[in-house]
């Protein structure tokens, strides 16, 4: 590791960026759909390393990674001569003949720290908001997804402008001496506790920073249900890239006269998924790594397992797990599981499983399964999530124009869609003045005088009507 190379990295976009590389429509569009090139040429290649680091299977990637990147671009490319455009805001009385526009301004050089659950989303996803917004950047793939995050350092190079966007691998040393330097911008996702180490360090220069970050995501689930659909879009949700996403259903919620049926459900759509033997299944992913794999057995409390709980460390295998009769106060519900365990908790009412989420950190996602309005209602009304989903869990992270973020713990600052365009610009406000009737203009300069005829007409005409 060399620190200077990463003062002399930033130091050469900084300079791109006032050279104006990235300024214009004509060059973002350019990087954008030099992005879309670097998909379509390098599908195979990043589809191999996803593989490779995660035994996640090419349809899989393809849909939960790719196509996601290629709808931001779409949307991106169609729509950002629109947002770049300023903005007519309408003035007030004394501001009426006066031009006043919100314009968007790029931050100028940001940092994006992806994740390895998601390597290509986490690194993609936001860096079409950065390059839309007209930013330099710097992208700093996981290294425990080595294998992409070496593809992507190979690719980026080869398809987009070199002197605005650059790729640096490393462990947490090298991040370290990433967060040294000053950005205009930083992008993590990751855990919590990570996040706090990046929004400390971008503390030191003021560095505004979006955190999308984890939490245990609830799921509710009552008697009005269809539980054989409900079952299948938790299991798709939960056992998806092995239970490694940070949007998947953490733990169950079961309101009276649901349990037996919902249990069934969800392990005959195991069984559909994934057959008999999911560790034979090539839709079937794999833990990412060995401390993973041992923090996630520990977890498993066999006496109330009542599907899968089978392991095999030397694969990093963890099969498909349904646990019931979990209680509060068990392992598994102290921290994110961030696997393929799911825990069943039965409550007696609605209201116990609302004062059950909202005693705990505010969630990245609540889900709510049910058929009854006012339940729906109640839930999204009671309680606060970064985000909320009604029969399935994580697709509204799929919706190019529903912000996605988190709120308290599990993160802060949001993208995607236009999001992702505001995330990574100024706002800055604009009033454009000409030079005539400085006559109206008198009553602001001194001397001032307290029976001043037009200050009194000034106020009673701005004084606002409260209603």
């Amino acid at each position: 590791m060399n620190e200077y190379l990463y003062s002399k990295d930033v130091s050469e976009l900084r300079r791109s960026f006032r050279e104006g590389k990235m300024k214009s429509l004509d060059n973002r569009l350019t990087q954008l759909r030099l992005l879309h090139k670097l998909l379509e040429e390098g599908e195979n290649e990043l589809c191999d390393a996803v593989y490779k680091d995660l035994k996640k299977c090419r349809v899989e990637t393809n849909m939960m990674e790719f196509l996601q990147i290629r709808i931001e671009l779409g949307n991106a490319t169609q729509n950002l001569e629109k947002w770049m455009k300023p903005k007519q805001v309408k003035g007030d009385l004394i501001n009426k003949l006066n031009t006043c526009q919100l314009h968007k301004d790029p931050l100028g050089v940001v940092l994006i720290i992806g994740a390895w659950n998601l390597p290509l989303w986490e690194i993609f996803l936001p860096l079409v908001g950065a390059l839309s917004a007209g930013n330099c950047a710097i992208l700093k793939p996981s290294e425990l997804s080595p294998h992409t995050a070496l593809v992507i350092e190979k690719l980026v190079p080869k398809y987009l402008n070199r002197d605005c966007i650059k790729v640096i691998n490393g462990g947490v040393a090298e991040t370290t001496a990433l967060l040294r330097e000053r950005f205009d911008y930083i992008f993590y996702t990751g855990s919590t506790n990570v996040g706090r180490i990046v929004m400390k360090a971008a503390a030191e220069h003021l560095t505004p920073v979006t955190l999308e970050l984890g939490g245990k995501c609830p799921a509710i689930v009552d008697s009005t249900c269809n539980f054989s659909v409900v079952a299948q879009r938790i299991a798709w949700s939960k056992f998806s890239t092995c239970g490694q996403l940070c949007l998947a259903v953490d733990y169950i919620l079961c309101l009276p006269n649901c349990e037996e049926a919902l249990v069934a459900a969800l392990i005959a759509s195991i069984k559909k998924f994934y057959g008999d033997n999911p560790k034979t299944c090539e839709s079937y992913g794999r833990i990412v790594n060995k401390h993973h794999h041992q923090r996630i057995s520990k977890l498993i409390d066999k006496s109330k397992v009542v599907y899968g709980g089978e392991i095999d460390e030397d694969d990093l295998y963890i099969a498909p797990t349904i646990l019931t009769n979990v209680t509060p106060n068990d392992l598994i519900m102290k921290e994110e599981i961030f696997g393929p365990l799911l825990p069943i908790i039965t409550v007696s009412s609605l209201q116990e499983a609302v004062d059950f989420i909202n005693e705990r950190d505010k969630p990245l996602a609540v889900y709510m399964f049910s058929n009854d309005e006012k339940s729906i209602s109640f839930v999204t009304s009671e309680t606060s999530s970064g985000g909320m989903c009604i029969n399935d869990a994580a697709v509204h992270a799929a919706v190019p124009n529903l912000p996605f973020g988190g709120v308290g713990k599990s993160g802060m600052g949001s993208y995607h869609g236009k999001k992702s365009f505001n995330t990574f610009s100024h706002t800055k406000s604009y009033l454009y003045k000409n030079q005539r009737l400085e006559n109206l203009n008198a009553v602001r300069y001194p001397p001032y005088k307290d029976d001043n005829a037009i200050m009194k007409w000034t106020e009673w005409i701005l004084k606002p009507t409260l209603k």
